[in-house]
Formats: structure tokens, sequence, C-alpha cells
């Protein structure tokens, strides 16, 4: 548990520079989309090769997984990715920010109908918190426009969200973690070069100098490291800590990366939050711990995750008559 704690939260510090070294770029005249598609080029390629170390002897595995792939590629990548970049050139960033963090919630109530996996109330009560303190963070109470292109962008960007969490909890397939992030970032990429050929996004880019607080880099600096740090590392963290914690927890942990991003801002852009972002923040990390002590115990996660099989096993005999027949065949046998 503590190895996946500290995976997760290398995960969300590594998440947490993208918003620093991609705002550097579109400030010196790089698109969003631009900004989006050579990040995930470069983290598709720095995992590469251990993506196809992973994989040997293992094809098989993602060939009987392939659906999840391709979905962890345009759903929980260039999905999540697309949408954010998008939101955020309409709207203000805190409310794109807001919406698509409200992913840990989504995951909440997605295991509780899919899998029977009722929250308990400390868990209700540590999202309510966590989401409260997300406002506080984020400073959307103060009168701020927003767009509705905007809003049903973050929407997207919070569905690809919680379908990153979702499928990287997914431990039982024998995909290793490093396959799954290196896959999925190169099926991503292909997903935003395709768009940018077609011109559904915008794609300008330059190689003028760009400057943060404190220095002056050459434009390949925070490329390599939006690619490296905040890409390929930071999926690779977050598949481990999410199957090591669940997607219920390593959702929530998730959302110190806006903890991190702010520290982060602060440092390289000079952007300082207030004693109410301060506040927020404490109610958030105050969130994931009720989180944590909420969280059913392993042999009661499996028992309702059983029950919940039976049922559904249950109701599909009720459904098929013909299922009937065979069960009494064997019964009968016995």
């Amino acid at each position: 548990m503590n190895a996946g704690l500290l995976f997760a939260l290398g995960a969300a510090l590594s998440f947490g520079t993208s918003g620093v070294f991609a705002r550097g770029l579109i400030d010196a005249g790089w698109s969003p989309g631009a900004a989006v598609t050579v990040r995930m080029w470069v983290a598709a390629l720095v995992l590469l090769v251990p993506t196809l170390l992973a994989l040997r002897g293992k094809w098989g595995i993602v060939r009987r997984h392939a659906g999840m792939v391709v979905l962890y590629g345009l759903l929980a990548v260039t999905l999540a990715q697309l949408c954010y970049f998008q939101a955020v050139a309409v709207m203000d960033v805190g409310i794109a920010l807001l919406i698509e963090y409200t992913a840990p919630i989504a995951v909440i109530f997605w295991l509780w109908f899919r899998r029977g996996e009722r929250p308990t109330r400390r868990s209700l009560l540590g999202a309510g918190i966590a989401f409260i303190g997300l406002v506080l963070m984020l400073d959307v109470l103060t009168g701020a426009q927003v767009n509705l292109g905007g809003i049903l962008f973050a929407m997207g960007a919070m569905v690809g969200a919680a379908t990153y969490f979702i499928l990287s909890g997914k431990g039982d397939t024998g995909l290793p973690p490093i396959a799954l992030a290196g896959l999925g970032l190169l099926i991503g990429s292909l997903g935003l070069t395709v768009a940018a050929l077609v011109g559904v996004l915008p794609f300008e880019w330059t190689t003028a100098d760009v400057e943060f607080r404190f220095v002056t880099v050459p434009w390949f600096v925070p490329v390599l490291a939006v690619g490296v740090i905040s890409t390929a590392l930071a999926y690779s963290f977050g598949i481990v800590s999410t199957r090591r914690l669940g997607s219920r927890l390593a959702s929530f942990v998730a959302l110190s990366e806006v903890v991190a991003a702010m520290v982060f801002s602060a440092i390289m852009l000079g952007q300082v939050p207030g004693p109410i972002q301060a506040l927020g923040g404490a109610l958030v990390l105050a969130g994931v711990v009720l989180v944590k002590l909420g969280e059913p115990a392993a042999d009661e996660a499996d028992a309702n995750r059983a029950d919940a099989d039976r049922a559904d096993a249950d109701r599909a005999d009720a459904d098929d008559p013909s299922a009937v027949r065979p069960q009494v065949t064997v019964l009968d046998g016995v």
C-alpha cells in the first residue's frame, strides 16, 4: 500500500508539471493541439523499447485485450488530453479543471452501479469535501465567464480521466503497466496526428525560445520535459499505482495533481495561490484521507463483487429459459 501511494504521488507530481511546460510552449506560439500531439509522440517513443521488451512472449495477451487497449488509447489518452486543451482555449482554466476533476466522483458511482461496490458514508463524505476543496482551490467562485462548448469539452476530458482510472485498475489482464501505457500513448499519438492531418485539430508550432519566470530555454527543453516527465513517467506511475490502490482511491490521490500544479505554477510562472486556495488544498487532502478510511477491506470488496456476479448470473438464467436445463442436468448427474 505504501508503494502504491508513492507511485500515485509520483504520478500526480509528474502530471502536475504538464501545465507549466504546456503554458510556456503556448505562450511562445504553439497551438494547444500541437503541444499535446508532440507531448504524446515524445512519450510514446520514450516508452517504445520498454514496451516491446515487456511484451516479449505476451503478444497473445495484447490480442485478447485489444479492445481495452484501444479504448485506453482513444479515451484515457486522446480524449482526455485533446478535450482538456480545447476546453481551456475557450473558457476559464479553473472551471475546465474543476469539471475534469469530477472524474473521481464518476469513478465511485461507476464502480457502484457497474460492479455493486457501494461507497461507504466516509467515502461519500470524502468525495464531497474534496469537491469543495477543488472549488476553493481553483477559484471559480469569482464570477468567471463560462462557455457552453468549453463545458462540453471539459466533460469529455472528465470522461477520459475517469476511463483512465477504471482501465488502469484492471490488474487481471496480464498486461504489464508500462506496456499498457506505451500502447495507449502510441494509439493516442496516432489519433491526434490523424486529427491534425484532416484539419480537425489546429497544429501550429515554432522554434522560438520558451520563457519562464526565472529562465529562458530552447523550445525542445519543455517539449522533452512534457513528453518524458509529464507523460511517459506520469502514465507509467499512474497505472502501477491504480493497480495497487484500486480505481477509487487512486483517483482521489490523483487530486493532489492540482496541488502540485499550483506549486509548480507559483515557482515557474509566479502564480501564487491565495489563502482560500490554500484552504482548498487542505480540504482536498482531508477528502483523500476520508476516502482511504472509508474504503472497504479487500475481502469485503471481493465478496461484494462475487455477490454482484452471482446476481448477474441469476438474472441471466431467469431471462434465458434454455439456461435452466443444463443446470438441472448437471445437478442430476451429481
